[in-house]
């Protein structure tokens, strides 16, 4: 779609470095070129666009771009972002929300800067290996650990060369992948690295994938309830979860989401 000459009044909003533009769409609709407004050059620059929109069911419902121009599956930060913002504008109840996205419905609670963001439950995934995990948290995810102690330091690692072989194998080229690649720092502390489909890039920080690799980490470990806090190159965030016979439920991711500026595209 071309961008017209109407002035489109939008937010900036990062959650540990995944950052967003935020349009309120409840009133007005934009016609929007979301690839070229996304672009860190020619446009605001963001990782993905969204867009806040009524809905009689609840609070809101929350749009969801890739900043490839293409709508895509749910965003963790994202939807961290976009609850803390839809709480600024008066939405909710004392900071407790409810949100449908493009996986379902979900729940998020704002204290400040902080936002806990329930995630849908999680009752299937395939084990690859010892080493590799995938599964849908919102988003579809490959998860590789990084098990062995001769393995490159994981901020050293290539990481988009080896996620684009994954990434564009015969297996997942046609849909795409989310690649993560994670290193064990402690008994309950990860750090992660993410290559994201429809940014084709890496990103410093990515809501799903964290999920995603804390599960599969409870998965190899057999826990049954816990937290475990993972680092990012964006800033840091948490995943408390409950492990039961049909899988995951009680998913909670928690990090900050900040506002960055305001402006008229």
């Amino acid at each position: 779609m071309i961008i017209n000459s109407e002035k489109i009044p939008f937010v900036k909003y990062q959650g540990t470095g995944n950052d967003f533009i935020l349009i309120d769409g409840r009133y007005t609709e934009y016609t929007l070129d979301v690839a070229k407004m996304c672009d860190r050059r020619f446009g605001i620059g963001a990782d993905g666009l969204m867009i806040l929109k009524h809905t009689e069911s609840y609070d809101f419902e929350m749009i969801y771009y890739n900043s490839d121009g293409n709508l895509s599956s749910m965003c963790g930060n994202g939807g961290r972002c976009i609850a803390h913002w839809a709480h600024t504008l008066g939405l909710g109840n004392r900071g407790r929300l409810s949100f449908c996205a493009p996986d379902g419905p979900h729940e998020a609670i704002v204290e400040d800067n902080w936002v806990k963001l329930k995630m849908i439950d999680v009752s299937d995934w395939e084990i690859k290996s010892q080493e590799v995990i995938c599964m849908n948290t919102g988003s579809p995810h490959y998860v590789k650990f990084n098990s062995s102690p001769s393995i490159e330091p994981l901020k050293d690692f290539d990481l988009v060369t080896w996620a684009k072989d994954i990434r564009y194998s015969d297996e997942y080229k046609e849909v795409g992948i989310n690649v993560n690649r994670v290193e064990i720092s402690a008994e309950d502390s990860l750090n992660m690295r993410t290559y994201e489909r429809g940014v084709e890039d890496e990103t410093y920080s990515c809501g799903t994938g964290v999920t995603a690799a804390v599960l599969s980490y409870a998965i190899n470990k057999n826990m049954e309830i816990g937290e475990v806090f993972v680092s990012t190159r964006g800033g840091n965030l948490s995943v408390n979860f409950e492990h039961k016979k049909s899988g995951f439920v009680n998913i909670w991711l928690n990090g900050p989401a900040e506002f960055v500026f305001n402006g008229i595209y």
